[in-house]
């Protein structure tokens, strides 16, 4: 889908009634002081409910967006630009604004501030609706050219002089896309379901959404009262779905005896989850976080071309950078360097080639293959393609041995993979768009006396440091996500693995996540010197995982008034900002590892 056809899809003619941005300003205020998760959602429903024909519009506002993100649509305004024309608007300095910012550290209320300072509006004040924000704003993404920079900053200033302190505030931070109110998409949805749907719909809506990650498109639909058809949604061409996701388990054994015998092995790459669709012709590619990187690899795109012979098709799989010389794998943090790149992709493409190692497809000439078993789409798969250095399959074995499964095992460390992943083949083994399940689980290397895998944590706060970490954070309060309540749950304080460049840089890493007070998804004990609104994942290794009366991982699941904890946590070196805080491990992962290592234990000492 391009830009220029989010008007004909999102924007009717003859729309006889806007919301005032006023009305949805005074809900963020509300949403951003609130500690209450509940309360979230409660402010959200009765905010989405006053919607009219302009609800898609004010869906992605409330995402801090202005589409779903596979479009990829941009204001191009930096922060810069925003102190620029705030100077112009205010006959303030750049340079006292930027010492302002650096301060705050959030744009959005040094805007605010400049304009409850001046009280300068124009003969004839424009009404600020939802639509005109939202307008005003897709005019920016779409400027272009020379002179495009200039009509950002003008459009930037049309705003700023028509709005009120408050509204201005919350509409730079959406150009920004740092709203601060914080929701998630899993709280957004939770909030159109109960503004439009019955509630018995709600996990099926969810699947709904994880194949068509629109929550403009789903509200309006669901206001429109078209359940069915948003319930029939699956795979489609051209818009990316949540990837299915595996659970752990630390032995051959366990994953055997949990699949009932006998199972699929397929390599778990070190490489970048991509998505590939094909449609009459044209090539797109995106990630796992819905974003289109089609542009960065040309060389993949060209390929898959000339690939598959087909009408449509969506396939996942892994893209892994490689050693054209030797064909070595090379590991996921290679692959950095061509994403972001606009010049010399030929040159990087040739130096550092891309073999995307294709393990599933989920849609084939206008046939819906999630609900097939999971060996027929494998060997659909097989039967649609010859390989190439562009395209290969996951290496893959069907066995119910352990020791040949060990041996897979060791030869997927040889080639230089994570481990692997055990899929289930049993009958209703489907594909889950952005579900964790026990159809599909993963095996990584051990750690020997670490935890077995690594895990992904989000950043909810800090404590400064002492001594030597005198002026930085001196350790960062971890959380899992608890994916039932749609919460975040601390785990850990990290405090160890990193460089000295990485330890006083951690100020200006989270200086946009500030929050003054503990935001409401956020379920802690534990008081830090700073709270983080959750937005930064990291990458973390630790020893074992302990009860702890202090953390709220699983709280009570194991003793009444006792959460769980990774002790000796460990800094990988690796930011995960491939993921979303969405993303993280799980609350549940962490139970389920702890039960798996006791009983390990157990084991061992029997």
């Amino acid at each position: 889908m391009d830009l220029d056809d989010f008007d004909s899809l999102y924007i009717s003619t003859g729309i006889s009634l806007y919301m005032l941005f006023s009305a949805v300003a005074d809900t963020f205020e509300k949403m951003e002081n609130t500690t209450k998760r509940l309360e979230l959602t409660d402010l959200l429903v009765n905010l989405l409910r006053s919607a009219d024909e302009d609800l898609p519009l004010l869906v992605y506002l409330v995402e801090g967006k202005l589409g779903p993100d596979y479009l990829g649509i941009e204001t191009q305004m930096s922060d810069k630009l925003i102190i620029k024309a705030l100077s112009m608007a205010s006959n303030i300095s750049e340079e006292d604004i930027s010492k302002d910012y650096a301060k705050v550290g959030d744009i959005g209320t040094i805007a605010r501030e400049i304009a409850e300072k001046r009280s300068l509006k124009p003969l004839v004040q424009e009404e600020i609706t939802v639509k005109y924000i939202h307008d005003t704003l897709m005019r920016m993404a779409r400027s272009s050219g020379s002179g495009s920079t200039k009509a950002r900053i003008d459009a930037y200033m049309d705003l700023f002089l028509n709005s009120t302190p408050k509204e201005i505030m919350y509409i730079t931070r959406i150009i920004t896309g740092k709203l601060r109110i914080g929701i998630s998409d899993a709280t957004i949805l939770d909030a159109i379901v109960k503004a439009f749907a019955d509630e018995k719909y709600a996990e099926d809506i969810e699947n709904a959404f994880n194949f068509h990650p629109d929550l403009g498109y789903i509200a309006s639909e669901l206001k429109k009262g078209n359940i069915d058809d948003i319930l029939k949604l699956g795979p489609t061409p051209m818009i990316p779905f949540k990837v299915m996701l595996a659970e752990r388990l630390r032995s051959v054994e366990e994953i055997l005896d949990k699949m009932g015998g006998k199972c699929a092995f397929e390599y778990k790459y070190d490489g970048m989850r991509t998505e590939t669709h094909i449609e009459k012709g044209k090539v797109r590619l995106f990630s796992r976080g819905n974003e289109e990187t089609t542009d960065q690899f040309p060389d993949i795109t060209k390929a898959a071309s000339e690939t598959f012979k087909v009408e449509s098709a969506i396939l996942d799989g892994e893209a892994v950078p490689y050693d054209p010389d030797t064909g070595e794998l090379y590991p996921f943090q290679v692959i950095s360097h061509r994403r972001g790149r606009k010049y010399d992709l030929d040159k990087v493409s040739s130096e550092i080639p891309i073999t995307v190692f294709l393990f599933d497809i989920v849609y084939l000439n206008g046939k819906d293959l999630s609900k097939t078993p999971y060996s027929e789409r494998r060997r659909v798969l097989e039967s649609l393609f010859n390989e190439s250095d562009s395209f290969r399959l996951a290496k893959r074995i069907e066995s119910g041995d352990p020791a040949e499964v060990h041996r897979f095992f060791n030869s997927a460390i040889e080639d230089g993979c994570e481990g692997l992943v055990a899929k289930s083949t049993s009958p209703d083994s489907f594909y889950k768009a952005g579900a964790r399940g026990w159809l599909w689980i993963k095996l990584k290397r051990d750690y020997q006396a670490q935890l077995w895998d690594t895990l992904d944590l989000t950043v909810v706060g800090a404590f400064y440091g002492h001594g030597r970490r005198k002026g930085t954070y001196g350790a960062l309060l971890l959380a899992t996500y608890n994916d039932k309540n749609d919460t975040f749950e601390t785990v850990c304080k990290l405090g160890s693995g990193f460089s000295d460049d990485v330890l006083f840089s951690l100020p200006k890493r989270f200086e946009n996540y500030v929050s003054k007070e503990k935001p409401a998804r956020v379920i802690s004990n534990l008081e830090p010197d700073v709270w983080f609104y959750p937005s930064v994942v990291m990458e973390v290794i630790g020893a074992e995982i302990t009860v702890s009366p202090i953390h709220t991982c699983a709280y009570g699941e194991i003793e009444k008034d006792s959460g769980l904890s990774v002790r000796f946590p460990r800094f990988t070196g690796k930011w995960r900002d491939d993921k979303k805080p969405e993303d993280s491990t799980t609350s549940r992962e962490i139970l389920e590892m702890y039960k798996e290592q006791k009983k390990t234990i157990t084991e061992e000492k029997s």
